[in-house]
């Protein structure tokens, strides 16, 4: 009985908001309605249904909750993140098997939560084929995933009456979460959303104006911007063949995987000065641009290619594209040597910044972890000495340097151990391993079965279901999902 009513106490506070969540996430459906409407591909009985399921039962968890409204606490937070990172891609799951019956649940669930989470990791095929309604449904849930859905409402219902802050802090990715970039919560969101929907709408102009169909541009400017791997065709980005709009996704991929906190301070400053104080562009642009060259001699000199800048052009989108964890490719590079498969698996573990849009452990607490390394080296040679680890002016508290430990040791015990589960399946080690960490830094395509050239449909429903899993905790940045699976979380 106790047990019971710990789980409404700290479930039912948050139904309301949650199901406010649900009804405004229903309402995005409207924009590829209309698409379908206008272009009247016959998915529109498809999103019909899903809108209304999906705002029947945000309105009734609403209504379900009012009376327990109250202010949230931390813990409410967490579990709301949680909550809504599992029930979206649920909804989100909807107009794909209305319009396609043949589509199992995991696989929908699956391709929706990839979606979201800005993975890219598909089961589909026949992209080409589909109704362009749907690819720019798959699209826009990269772009909504890449600051959040819930970072999305505390910006457009600040009359909500309870603590944005928790959520927020829940759900923004990297160690940004702790700063105030203006006075109150749901300004600080709608400032990050506004400067995401003004490079969003320049990224689809130039799309555009360069040669895409407006549908393609907009489907690969909500992927780019949201650094996830979802396109409209099967060749991905090479079906395009195109150096200019590369060049313009390149551009927009640097500018996503960078903290938009220091967008949102130069654009209102009208000063690049927070770029030059920002302590992890010198470190992301010199390791991209060092593997993009140091990629393009390593195909040539190995005679994958015949020229030097068809090795260039080729090694350059791919390493800005995984490494930054967007995820689209206009080469096979499975079909590289293993050292550069590997390679761009390496980039993508760490590169982006925090405060972006992309995956992994973030080119912060990478630095941090060198610094700390590099301490450590010091310290044996002199045992007594005082060597703080300083993040340009300011000095990094102990505390921090723990917490980002104990992060990367949680990363690297996650990516062993869903290796170890996905290789006992029967997946060889090559595909077990990559897929994971393709799954856990949101990233999309990685080698052997599940490589650029492949879908994730050659995994079976259990193989599919860990990946869904990494996906997840990849983008909550592990102990935000972690911690809700521990029993000290239910105590009181």
């Amino acid at each position: 009985m106790a047990i019971r009513l710990r789980l409404f106490d700290r479930l039912f506070p948050i139904l309301h908001v949650l199901g406010m969540v649900i009804a405004v996430f229903g309402l995005s459906m409207l924009l590829p309605l209309a698409v379908s409407e206008w272009s009247d591909d016959a998915a529109q009985s498809a999103y019909d249904e899903a809108v209304l399921i999906t705002l029947g039962c945000g309105i009734l968890l609403w209504l379900a909750g009012r009376h327990w409204r109250r202010e949230l606490k931390a813990r409410d937070g967490i579990l709301l993140v949680v909550l809504t990172w599992l029930l979206t891609p649920l909804f989100a799951a909807l107009p794909l098997m209305l319009f396609m019956p043949d589509l199992s649940f995991t696989d929908a669930y699956f391709e929706t939560m990839s979606g979201l989470t800005t993975t890219g990791a598909t089961v589909l095929s026949g992209l080409d084929k589909l109704p362009a309604s749907i690819n720019i449904w798959r699209g826009q849930l990269h772009w909504l995933g890449g600051l959040g859905v819930i970072v999305l409402v505390v910006a457009v219902l600040p009359l909500l009456g309870v603590g944005g802050r928790q959520m927020y802090k829940a759900e923004t990715p990297g160690p940004m979460k702790d700063d105030k970039l203006t006075p109150r919560m749901a300004e600080t969101a709608k400032g990050l959303w506004q400067v995401y929907i003004q490079l969003t709408v320049l990224c689809f102009s130039l799309y555009w104006a360069f040669g895409m169909t407006p549908s393609d541009a907009l489907i690969h400017a909500f992927s780019v911007m949201g650094l996830g791997g979802f396109s409209s065709h099967d060749a991905s980005f090479g079906f395009f063949k195109s150096l200019p709009l590369e060049l313009i996704t390149e551009v927009f991929a640097l500018l996503a995987g960078m903290n938009f906190a220091m967008h949102f301070m130069a654009l209102r400053g009208r000063s690049l000065a927070p770029y030059r104080s920002d302590p992890e562009i010198r470190w992301y642009l010199a390791y991209l641009l060092g593997s993009c060259l140091g990629l393009g001699i390593l195909l040539w000199a190995q005679g994958i290619y015949i020229d030097f800048p068809s090795a260039l052009r080729d090694a350059t989108f791919s390493v800005i594209s995984m490494a930054t964890t967007l995820g689209l490719s206009t080469a096979d590079f499975g079909a590289w040597t293993y050292f550069a498969g590997l390679w761009l698996l390496f980039l993508c573990s760490f590169s982006t910044s925090a405060g972006s849009t992309g995956g992994g452990i973030k080119m912060l607490r990478a630095v941090l972890l060198y610094k700390q390394a590099y301490r450590e080296l010091i310290h044996l040679i002199h045992p007594h000495i005082q060597a703080p680890i300083r993040l340009g002016e300011q000095i990094v508290p102990n505390k921090v340097m723990y917490s980002v430990l104990a992060f990367f040791f949680m990363y690297v015990a996650s990516i062993v151990t869903l290796s170890f589960v996905l290789s006992f399946t029967g997946l060889d080690v090559l595909t077990a391993f990559s897929a994971i960490v393709a799954c856990i830094n949101n990233t999309g395509p990685g080698l052997g079965q599940v490589g650029p050239s492949t879908t994730y449909a050659v995994l079976t429903d259990f193989q599919t279901w860990i990946c869904t899993f990494a996906m997840l905790l990849g983008r909550l940045e592990l102990f935000t999902l972690l911690v809700v699976l521990t029993p000290a979380f239910w105590r009181k």
